[in-house]
């Protein structure tokens, strides 16, 4: 990350999912950081967020701030020089007016905005959006379309969450083009993809729900559903990035790794989790039955808009602006479940090892199979005195085998001599008599 300074930066919504990320990152690289809560009198949530980075620079400074309450945000901006807004309202439920999470969101945004133009410290507001503010809705995508930062959704085609975020986000580029040049302050706006990886807020949210389903295997099958993710650290990374990049004022940028299918991240877990006790499912769900589970599932029936279609996204801007290479998805998914049965969002099961005990285990494999080659040939280099007498010996060796050789060849000649028969003296006398008769001439 960049390097230690002791500017101070203002994180809304500091216990959430993302923030938390942020927080801890900032803290790591130096920073003197501020964070808005709802009550400072929720303790679990304020230990958790004091404990982040224990060894810190500077000591977390929590401060009680409201969407809601635009006097709120004057205390909250004082003295700082940067604003990370990652505060959005998100409900649990569809609500019955969609306002009652679109208000907060964009009000909330403009209170903080003028706040910060009031102060007179702060330089640059970084926005957390989202690319459902680029890219989503219910309807067909256009084949092979790569949605980049100049696109915008429609928002009447969202959800309250989404037409929120898109709604926001436009509130606030709009404030920002309208200030007179004494009032100016920077913005840039950060639109991450569906958002994984290790909580550390202990709260729940819907960005765990996905891995928690597949672990929980809440249906024998998966939905043929499509996302584009990003890990919830790269994001946080890429808010840090976008608050000192000089490139990155004024302008959005798409914070994705890759499009994964949920039954590959199934595979992934199973894969992982299948020896520690969980039942993970990695087959489709055929399209039939999940209509017919839509009927008494109202879960089910949100996600039915979505089967079978690919969001993608342009992250140019993320890698070469941002500097930012993405993680492993593996990495990815697998932190984020364990940190989920870890933090007790999943039950953890009997044969549950726990991601430090199976990272041990791998590592004393790595260390067997290690053994095992260097048993089977990889030897101790020799020193200079063991290489000569090995040279003298090879000489040695040689020598007797010439010997040998020698020795062989001397007996094999001794052995064909003997085997040569002496002519006795009857025959010596009747080879005589032969040659003498053959000697005298025919009479006639």
């Amino acid at each position: 990350m960049g390097s230690e300074t002791d500017a101070c930066v203002l994180v809304t919504g500091a216990s959430g999912y993302i923030a938390s990320h942020i927080i801890k990152q900032l803290q790591e690289d130096g920073y003197h950081v501020k964070g808005s809560v709802l009550s400072l009198s929720e303790e679990d949530k304020v230990k958790r967020l004091n404990d982040l980075c224990p060894e810190a620079q500077f000591k977390l400074e929590l401060v009680e701030a409201d969407l809601t309450k635009p006097e709120s945000w004057e205390a909250a901006v004082k003295d700082v020089e940067y604003v990370i807004h990652v505060a959005s309202p998100f409900p649990q439920q569809t609500p019955k007016d969609e306002n009652e999470v679109i208000q907060p969101a964009v009000d909330g945004t403009q209170a903080i905005l003028k706040a910060c133009v009031a102060a007179k410290s702060v330089k640059r507001v970084v926005l957390t959006s989202s690319c459902v503010a680029v890219g989503w809705g219910p309807g067909p995508i256009e084949a092979n379309k790569v949605f980049t930062e100049e696109d915008w959704t429609d928002p009447e085609k969202l959800d309250a969450y989404g037409k929120s975020k898109t709604l926001a986000e436009k509130a606030a580029w709009e404030f920002v083009k309208e200030l007179p040049d004494e009032d100016k302050i920077e913005l840039a706006v950060v639109n991450p993809a569906y958002v994984m990886g290790p909580v550390l807020n202990g709260s729940q949210c819907t960005s765990l729900e996905v891995v928690k389903r597949l672990l929980e295997r809440s249906l024998p099958f998966v939905p043929k559903l499509n996302f584009p993710i990003v890990d919830v650290r790269d994001v946080a990374l890429a808010h840090i990035k976008a608050m000192t990049a000089q490139e990155a004022e004024g302008k959005r940028h798409l914070i994705v790794n890759t499009n994964m299918w949920m039954k590959e991240m199934g595979q992934i877990l199973a894969a992982e989790f299948k020896q520690q006790g969980y039942s993970v499912p990695t087959m489709n769900c055929p399209n039939p039955i999940l209509f017919m589970t839509s009927l008494f599932n109202r879960t089910v029936k949100t996600i039915l808009p979505q089967v079978g279609k690919v969001y993608k996204f342009d992250n140019s801007r993320m890698k070469d602006v941002l500097a930012i290479t993405p993680r492993d998805p593996k990495e990815t998914l697998v932190d984020m479940a364990y940190s989920l049965i870890d933090g007790g969002f999943v039950k953890k099961s009997k044969k549950y090892k726990g991601q430090n005990a199976s990272d041990a285990e791998e590592q004393k494999e790595e260390g067997e199979k290690t053994d095992e080659k260097k048993d089977e040939g990889e030897e101790k280099p020799k020193e200079n005195g063991e290489v000569k007498e090995e040279k003298e010996e090879e000489v040695k060796k040689e020598e007797e085998e010439e010997k040998k050789e020698k020795e062989s060849d001397e007996k094999i000649e001794e052995t064909k001599d003997e085997k040569i028969e002496e002519p006795t003296e009857e025959k010596k006398e009747e080879n005589t008599e032969e040659k003498t008769e053959e000697s005298q001439p025919e009479n006639k």
